[in-house]
């Protein structure tokens, strides 16, 4: 192109205003044409930090669409349950797509917005960030050299985190399966997506376990109050509200991502009054959310290859801890560094990838930046094979992630 790349910001909640910020750090080759937002302080806020004038900011993303097109493209970060009919009146206007994952909380949904596109003519990508990153380079370029000969299995775990798991999927907006989808959609697709780009085989079948141990009420502490503000035991809870998200006020704090969501103006006053009238403010233990708080999932992919997954939220805020299994060599790695072990010269060598953590508020180690810049890098030179989470590329592995959900609920296994 020409001139640079005008892309809409439909939802500018956490994600969609973290991707709204490394549009501009695209070498001048994109910028953020318009906003919609439903919440008027936020979208404010964000159309002031990219300039774009009122005339293209609106209260929700039917109005940007419904409006006269001035943008190419669209990142839609809306609530999920909304991804369909969002993606398929943008498809139809014309505008080229990049969709927070996942693509939306059931199977036949998925289908219907890859159909849409297609049907349309527009380019739709998936935000499944970790292939993004530089230790997922790093590891693809370790396998393709023949470094651990034929990858035979794979371990890899998410982490998820005690707080971050309290925050988004039981007080969040995650916390409810029928609302929102299971947490192995919902949190996990990311991790079941990067294991079939690693593999780099079709899945055969699956089988999952999983349940919800913790956050239920017959879990609370005795004397548990409804809201962490007014319990006698909050000093003792290790998922106080009231400390998490104050943690969150201090200046560079990992939680100030997460306070951010619960109070946007990042004052003691505004955060006091969310803890006291909003969601996530709440016990834990209320009784309201029914995701699995642990889940594991076995793949059987095609030639024999193996993985194992495992999600847990009763762990710290980490990144990913993943093994990966060779005929001649095996390759450890946590996110910051590889390690790449030969068992010919029994030498590991360690490879240190310089990049940020792996959590959302810290761009998933990288790879939110590298996905943008992939996105506009695809467009910009009218080429898709820059950005490797295209529409249907995501849709075979949202299918994986749905029938290991039908095998937890079933006990089966499920073919995929």
């Amino acid at each position: 192109m020409t001139r640079p790349l005008r892309v809409a910001i439909a939802g500018a909640g956490a994600r969609g205003a973290a991707y709204a910020r490394h549009l501009r750090e695209c070498g001048g080759r994109a910028v953020v044409g318009a906003v919609a937002e439903t919440r008027p302080s936020t979208r404010v806020a964000v159309a002031a930090e990219h300039d774009v004038g009122q005339s293209q900011q609106f209260s929700c993303w039917e109005e940007l669409v419904a409006a006269p097109r001035t943008c190419d493209a669209v990142i839609i970060a809306v609530q999920d349950r909304d991804h369909l009919k969002a993606a398929t009146a943008f498809a139809q206007a014309g505008y080229d797509i990049l969709l927070e994952k996942p693509m939306a909380p059931t199977e036949a949904e998925c289908w219907q917005i890859v159909e849409a596109c297609e049907s349309a003519g527009v380019f739709l990508g998936v935000c499944h960030v970790l292939r993004y990153t530089p230790y997922t380079r790093l590891i693809r370029e370790q396998i393709r050299s023949g470094a651990i000969g034929d990858i035979v299995n794979v371990q890899h775990l998410e982490p998820v985190g005690s707080w971050h798991f309290a925050h988004s999927y039981v007080r969040g907006s995650w916390h409810s399966s029928s609302d929102a989808g299971p947490v192995l959609l919902t949190k996990s697709s990311h991790d079941i997506d990067w294991l079939s780009y690693i593999i780099d085989r079709p899945a055969l079948r699956v089988v999952s376990f999983g349940s919800l141990h913790h956050f239920r009420p017959d879990q609370a502490p005795e004397g548990a109050a409804d809201r962490c503000l007014d319990c006698p035991v909050e000093p003792t809870c290790p998922y106080s509200a009231v400390r998490i998200y104050r943690r969150g006020l201090h200046p560079a704090a990992r939680e100030g991502y997460f306070t951010a969501v619960v109070a946007p103006e990042l004052t003691p006053e505004a955060l006091e009054r969310a803890l006291r009238e909003g969601p996530y403010g709440r016990c834990v233990y209320s009784g309201d959310n029914d995701v699995c708080d642990h889940q594991i999932v076995g793949i059987d992919y095609e030639d024999g290859l193996t993985a194992g997954f495992s999600l847990s939220a009763f762990t710290p805020v980490e990144n990913r801890h993943t093994r990966i299994f060779g005929t001649r060599g095996q390759i450890t790695t946590d996110g910051n560094s590889v390690w790449v072990h030969d068992f010919l010269t029994q030498r590991t060598t360690e490879h240190v990838v310089t990049a940020a953590g792996a959590s959302a508020g810290e761009g998933h180690a990288g790879g939110d930046a590298a996905m943008i810049e992939a996105f506009v890098q695809a467009l910009a030179e009218g080429d898709a094979s820059h950005f490797s989470s295209d529409g249907r590329t995501s849709l075979m592995t949202h299918s994986i992630v749905f029938a290991a959900e039908r095998s937890r609920l079933t006990g089966a296994v499920v073919e995929v």
